[in-house]
């Protein structure tokens, strides 16, 4: 026989569920609810900032030559070492200057001969000159047609003066030409800077202006390039335009920026910008800029900090010193394309500000739209709220970066040189 417990009991196990629910529920909303939320907040640092724009430089040598013969022969003798430092003049290779000397030698006795030869010219034209006034003075004694030959002599002596000087003047010239050619049988270094390796070695033919013998590239001061992209380059400009800052290109302009190695922190380095081109890059829509800056070599065998075709960091000023809002970067928030903070108001409410941001210095944000010196910032916790939420605001020190986050020791600061005269 088939029970009907189990028809008779299923509504009753679910009317009871039923009511332990009601029964739980009932108690929750009879339980006291929370307090607001208390979140940290902070003042908006104010401090003298400039804006600036980091960009990635290349370093370039001042001075770059490939070292070339100026006459052709065979490489006799090499005085320097490979990476060696070497200054403007120093004597780098000689060449076989027999030849050279052959050369120099009879120029000097042809332009010797060259000047007995205008003193017997002299000589013969003064004793034409005597002879012609002697007969000039003997009167009838002397017929028209001698008078005549002896015009005719003092004319062609005085060509042969003429010669002669003319000779003196053209064996003058080669002998100055065989000089420099036997003084460039010394292969001296162009520029003062650090030597490459050898690419010809001894007893090899050297063709003038041709081969290649290594090269040099100029260490102390180093140019620095890099791109500006067209709209700092506009707002930079219309700062000039309006006063606020100085143009490269006016006298006497000394416009600093900050350089870092790969491995610095900071930018310990300083440069002086030196030149603008005058055009944008029409493929990259950017300037090309340059600075100039020291190099020197710490002590002697102590590698320089900088060596040409580096990357490097360069930091540049894009507006001139005013008084900023820093806020701790983890107070803004990112909307899409917008940013802001949360601000805590007189009622405690939260309250969304969309700003504008500057650069980032010593690791706090600086805020140019959107905030007033006073008010109260969400520094932390951004998710964990909304607008328009009460809130119970704990008022905290602007959080700043870590100590150990900043360089302990940073690098001494090099001064950058006056940049070369344009000519």
């Amino acid at each position: 026989m088939r029970s009907r417990f189990p028809f008779a009991i299923g509504p009753a196990l679910l009317l009871g569920s039923c009511l332990g629910l009601a029964g739980c529920r009932s108690t929750s909303e009879q339980a006291p609810g929370k307090g607001p939320p208390t979140v940290p907040v902070s003042l908006p640092l104010q401090r003298e900032v400039t804006d600036y724009q980091d960009y990635t430089a290349r370093t370039a040598a001042v001075d770059s030559v490939q070292v070339q013969a100026r006459v052709t022969g065979y490489l006799d003798k090499i005085h320097f070492k490979e990476g060696d430092d070497v200054q403007e003049g120093t004597v780098l290779y000689e060449i076989d200057p027999r030849p050279y000397k052959d050369a120099f030698d009879q120029a000097k006795a042809n332009l010797d001969q060259a000047k007995a030869n205008l003193a017997v010219a002299k000589a013969n034209a003064g004793l034409a000159k005597a002879t012609l006034e002697v007969d000039l003075k003997a009167g009838k004694g002397v017929t028209e047609l001698q008078l005549d030959q002896d015009r005719a002599s003092v004319q062609s002596n005085n060509a042969q003066v003429e010669a002669a000087q003319a000779a003196i003047e053209v064996n003058q010239a080669a002998l100055e030409t065989a000089q420099l050619n036997l003084g460039w049988t010394k292969v001296t270094a162009p520029v003062t800077g650090v030597v490459s390796r050898l690419l010809v070695t001894r007893g090899n033919l050297i063709v003038a202006n041709q081969t290649t013998l290594t090269s040099i590239v100029a260490q102390d001061p180093m140019w620095v390039y890099f791109d500006a992209d067209e709209p700092t380059v506009l707002q930079v400009e219309e700062l000039i335009r309006q006063g606020k800052l100085k143009s490269v290109r006016a006298e006497g302009a000394k416009i600093p920026i900050r350089l870092q190695l790969v491995n610095e922190k900071g930018f310990p380095h300083e440069a002086i910008l030196d030149f603008v081109n005058n055009q944008l890059d029409q493929a990259t829509a950017t300037l090309l800029i340059r600075a100039v800056f020291p190099n020197p070599q710490p002590a002697h065998n102590v590698p320089r900090l900088f060596a040409p075709n580096m990357f490097v960091r360069v930091r540049v000023s894009t507006s001139s010193p005013y008084q900023g809002l820093l806020v701790s970067p983890e107070a803004v928030g990112t909307d899409q394309d917008l940013k802001y903070l949360y601000v805590v108001d007189e009622d405690n409410k939260v309250v969304r500000h969309n700003v504008k941001l500057g650069s980032i210095h010593d690791g706090l944000q600086v805020v140019t739209e959107g905030l007033k010196p006073g008010e109260r910032v969400l520094v932390s916790g951004l998710q964990r709220v909304q607008q328009g939420a009460t809130v119970n605001p704990n008022l905290v020190p602007m959080p700043t970066p870590m100590q150990g986050s900043l360089p302990a020791n940073p690098p001494p600061v090099l001064k950058a040189p006056i940049p070369p005269s344009k000519k």
